[in-house]
């Protein structure tokens, strides 16, 4: 039976939603993955084509345009992007990340003005995080907002940024008092039309090649004062708040690649013939793809579990990390093996799951690495 179609119970009453989530993404995603790639990033009229059909701010009120969904909605539609083969769209970070900061912490005039526009495709989100000189360790970031009457002004430098070559609107993490440590980090968001914002380069990568991920730099860029998320000092914890959900959205991905490439693998392996007969009736492949198959069922169960804990509002942050360890790790191995049994086309990146062991190389970094997960789970024993 393919794995394509999880029996997961935080699923079973989105059908038609994950049939239109499915048709979108085989339709609008699949065709262009190779333009994408050359052009390193997605055209910005797929953001309104998503709008229209209302795949923008899935868990969002409707008050506030979004589709007033769950967090199930979301996963689904991450699955089925990835059953269509493509990394190039950050619609994760634009709906998973972004528009949960907004309407978690914006005031209430902002988030009237901002989310419509990101669930109609006008605005695309970003978050602005990493910094040259500071990955993981966010308490290390240099980036200052400096509150001058009724703005801040912000200087600064991100990169690693996803949808950072078409974001509209970014979410900015800086230091509002450089000697508070943690308690000196806030949320600021920037509309990209600010005098003083400016992109760098749209990054080369190993993998997710279609995606714009690029540098940003901030020179005296001034923004309205409201335009911050909350309260001075808070960003620390409302970057805390919602990292789970970011990694939860990791695991889905990972989850829904380990299924899809092992189907890939089995019809691969079952068409291709070597000495003979076909390169699955040899006990190693059938062996290799066994180990497979039950990493990524034991993946899915872990993954339900922990969905259906982030559903009801009990996922803590050790268990987002656990998850987002294990199906990270787990993406890696099971991406080697199958790309293995393709042989020498394994290794042409016109094969799926040759862009597909490329792409999953970054679960095991972003997010937080591996090696934080460790650290964070290890707090908790």
């Amino acid at each position: 039976m393919p794995l394509q179609t999880p029996n997961s119970s935080w699923s079973a009453d989105l059908a038609d939603f994950r049939e239109l989530a499915r048709t979108f993404c085989q339709k609008e995603l699949a065709p262009h993955q190779q333009r994408w790639s050359e052009q390193k990033h997605v055209d910005r009229e797929l953001w309104s084509k998503a709008g229209e059909v209302g795949l923008l701010a899935l868990s969002i009120p409707e008050e506030y345009g979004g589709g007033g969904g769950t967090f199930a909605h979301e996963a689904v539609l991450y699955e089925e992007q990835v059953r269509a083969g493509d990394s190039a769209w950050g619609v994760a970070v634009h709906n998973g990340i972004v528009a949960h900061y907004l309407v978690n912490y914006a005031s209430e005039e902002k988030k009237r003005e901002w989310l419509p526009k990101l669930a109609s495709g006008e605005m695309v989100g970003a978050v602005a995080m990493t910094e040259p000189g500071a990955g993981s360790d966010l308490q290390g970031i240099t980036t200052r907002a400096v509150r001058d009457g009724d703005s801040y002004v912000i200087n600064g430098a991100k990169t690693f940024i996803t949808n950072g070559g078409l974001a509209d609107l970014v979410v900015v993490v800086a230091k509002t008092d450089p000697d508070a440590g943690a308690h000196g980090v806030s949320l600021i968001v920037v509309e990209c039309d600010a005098p003083g914002f400016r992109r760098g380069r749209v990054l080369d990568k190993v993998g997710l090649k279609g995606q714009d991920t690029a540098e940003l730099f901030f020179d005296d860029v001034r923004v309205p004062a409201e335009n911050l998320l909350g309260e001075e000092g808070q960003g620390f914890i409302q970057l805390m708040q919602q990292l789970p959900q970011e990694r939860l959205i990791i695991a889905v991905t990972a989850v829904a690649g380990m299924e899809t490439m092992i189907d890939d693998t089995i019809a691969y392996t079952k068409e291709r013939t070597a000495f003979g007969r076909p390169v699955f009736s040899f006990q190693n492949t059938k062996f290799t793809l066994a180990d497979a198959a039950t990493e990524a069922a034991v993946a899915r169960a872990f993954l339900d579990q922990c969905l259906d804990r982030h559903l009801r509002g009990e996922l803590d942050v050790q268990g987002a990390a656990m998850v987002k360890l294990w199906t990270t790790e787990r993406v890696g191995k099971v991406a080697d093996e199958c790309l293995q049994l393709f042989g020498g086309y394994g290794y042409m990146t016109e094969y799926p799951i040759a862009r597909a062991w490329a792409d999953v190389r970054i679960s095991r970094i972003f997010g937080g690495t591996s090696e934080i997960m460790k650290e964070i789970i290890s707090r908790g024993l």
